[in-house]
C-alpha cells in the first residue's frame, strides 16, 4: 500500500500564563480563535472548532501524520504568542503557559467534545479551568502531580 493516510483527532488544552484573564474581550477572543484555527491548519493539522474562555483554549483538531504532538503544540504557541504580543501594550509580555494537555479523541466522540467546547462559557460559570482539567486528566486515566501541573 503505498499511500499512508491517517485520521487521529485530539483534544489539546492550555491556558494563559499564570491563567491570567487575557481574552476577557468576545472580539479578541473569537479573533485568537480564528488564529489557533489557522496555526493548526498550516501546520496540516484542521481544526475542527477552537474555542475557550478569557484564561485558556480548547483546540479539536486532527493530527497530521507527519508532525508530533509536541511540536504541533509547540508551534501553534509559538506563532500565537509572537502574533499576540504585536499588539503591544499590556499584550507585549503574553505567554502561554508551559505545559499542556492533549488526548485522543474516538470519532464517535467528536460531537461530543464540539459541543462541550462550543458551551465553555456556560460551562466555566460553574466549573473552574483547574477542576475542568483535574476532569479530563481522570477521564483520560491520567496521574498528575499539582506542584507542577499549574505552571
Amino acid at each position: 500500500m503505498p499511500q499512508s493516510i491517517a485520521r487521529v483527532v485530539i483534544h489539546t488544552v492550555f491556558s494563559t500564563k499564570g491563567r491570567e484573564p487575557v481574552f476577557h474581550d468576545a472580539a479578541f477572543r473569537a479573533e485568537t480563535h480564528a488564529y489557533l484555527g489557522g496555526c493548526a491548519k498550516s501546520l496540516g493539522c484542521l481544526p475542527i472548532i477552537v474555542g475557550g474562555v478569557a484564561d485558556h483554549v480548547h483546540l479539536l483538531t486532527t493530527l497530521s501524520r507527519t508532525i508530533a504532538i509536541a511540536e504541533f503544540v509547540k508551534e501553534v504557541k509559538r506563532v500565537s504568542t509572537d502574533w499576540i504580543q504585536q499588539r503591544g501594550g499590556l499584550f507585549a509580555q503574553y505567554h502561554w503557559q508551559a505545559g499542556y494537555g492533549c488526548f485522543s479523541v474516538s470519532e464517535s466522540k467528536v460531537p461530543d467534545v464540539v459541543q462541550y467546547i462550543e458551551t465553555q462559557e456556560a460551562h466555566h460559570r460553574v466549573v473552574t479551568f483547574q477542576d475542568e482539567y483535574r476532569k479530563l486528566l481522570t477521564k483520560h486515566g491520567e496521574k498528575w502531580d499539582e506542584a507542577y501541573v499549574w505552571d
